[in-house]
């Protein structure tokens, strides 16, 4: 089954009917995805994969901020954090880097939100393809995750 449709039927499992929206030019980017939409940056969700030691976590962070992956870490409870590979972050998410929805993946993967997506009634996360993305508002986002909000960014 193709990536779309994937994150499409785990989506409405969720009761959420996605308004996708595709970009042949792609969306790859948070600053890709922004232009495409005529949105703010930070209203872009980068769904990043991060290993706490051995395990995959999502951090779900606004297109204008970065990972700190020392505070990360802290927040989890592991020792250290790093970007997970592609293959590790396909083999935790079950799609490309680039294209990760927040869910629809084969298994839950514990995830945490940036509380900088509070401050918009609206956010856009991509929707399971490089060139497909969504609208969803920050406390769906959370609902469907199960994202704890915490501060893991780089000050």
């Amino acid at each position: 089954m193709a990536a779309i449709e994937r994150f499409t039927g785990a989506a409405r499992e969720l009761g959420i009917e996605p308004k996708i929206r595709r970009f042949p030019e792609g969306t790859k980017t948070a600053a890709d995805a922004a232009a495409a939409i005529g949105c703010e940056l930070a209203q872009i969700v980068k769904s990043l994969v991060f290993m706490a030691g051995d395990r995959p976590v999502i951090a779900f962070t606004s297109g204008a901020n970065r990972v700190d992956p020392a505070k990360l870490a802290r927040v989890v409870g592991a020792t250290s954090a790093r970007r997970a590979t592609p293959e590790e972050a396909r083999d935790a998410t079950g799609f490309a880097v680039g294209g990760t929805p927040p869910f629809g993946h084969p298994q839950p993967v514990r995830s945490y939100l940036d509380p900088a997506f509070l401050a918009f009634q609206e956010i856009w996360a991509a929707a399971g393809t490089p060139d497909s993305v969504f609208p969803l508002t920050p406390s769906e986002l959370q609902e469907a995750t199960g994202a704890e909000t915490a501060e893991f960014t780089e000050s």
